[in-house]
């Protein structure tokens, strides 16, 4: 028996890897997060399947019905939103797995910020502009950040930040993150990123505040840096024409010479 635990994406139901498709459809047990999890990713389920869905239940309740299926040598598909790497509190189900000593795996899924990023059109990462992405959020009350984890430290970097579970605080954002990347910084806030109903608002830091007014509500990406609207960037020396590479071997004396390991 294996708890499989799989990134369901970020809400297109349709942006979930193959593995994770195959895997709910061999498993007689699925609990799904329902407050995010598309449920067009159950008619994946096998037929008869128990569905549960997981958004009344403590962490408690969900241990407990997975040590109830692995009892009865059932596998369980456990769907999470996004990717299970951030913000998915998996690593307390984890944890007790482990002290109860039952098999798990986790397949990865298509996270947030990529989604929006695609919404968007944008790469967050171009040259001469920004080269890092920063994951991060505010305090909440289900976890507060550690004393160094920031927005002003990470702000002081220049790097894209991509700011989670922070929409109906995006004042506070604005007022910390003013200081370092300007008021005229662009600002791209995504609601519900590759759902029926996404919605994108482009701003600034200066800007943001009014542009979002009366409509923030809480599942949204906040995505603030250069990079999101940077035309003059550099190009990567990647594709130029004289760069040389181990597939493109170029000049007289090449690093890499044709024919090389």
């Amino acid at each position: 028996m294996t708890v499989h635990f799989i990134g369901a994406g970020p809400g297109a139901a349709d942006l979930i890897t193959l593995r994770g498709r195959d895997l709910i459809a061999a498993c007689p047990v699925c609990l799904y997060a329902g407050s995010l999890v598309p449920e067009a990713l159950l008619a994946h389920c096998p037929e008869g399947a128990d569905i549960i869905n997981t958004a009344s239940m403590s962490l408690d309740d969900i241990i407990a019905r997975i040590k109830a299926a692995d009892d009865a040598g059932q596998d369980v598909a456990r769907l999470h939103s996004g990717d299970l790497s951030v913000w998915s509190a998996m690593g307390e189900q984890l944890r007790r797995l482990r002290a109860l000593n039952i098999s798990y795996d986790i397949t990865p899924g298509v996270p947030a910020f990529a989604a929006s990023a695609a919404a968007l059109g944008a790469e967050l990462t171009l040259p001469g502009v920004a080269q890092s992405l920063v994951l991060t959020r505010t305090s909440g009350r289900a976890s507060a950040m550690p004393a160094d984890e920031t927005l002003e430290n990470f702000a002081a970097t220049g790097a894209t930040l991509a700011i989670h579970l922070s929409v109906h605080v995006v004042e506070d954002v604005v007022h910390r993150l003013t200081p370092f990347y300007g008021a005229d910084c662009p600002v791209a806030i995504v609601w519900r990123a590759s759902w029926p109903d996404e919605r994108i608002v482009r701003a600034t830091l200066g800007t943001v505040i009014e542009a979002t007014e009366g409509e923030r509500g809480r599942t949204a990406l906040v995505l603030v840096g250069r990079a999101l609207a940077a035309e003059g960037f550099d190009e990567s020396s990647l594709y130029a024409a004289d760069y040389d590479r181990r597939f493109r071997p170029v000049g007289t004396t090449p690093r890499f010479p044709e024919g090389s390991a």
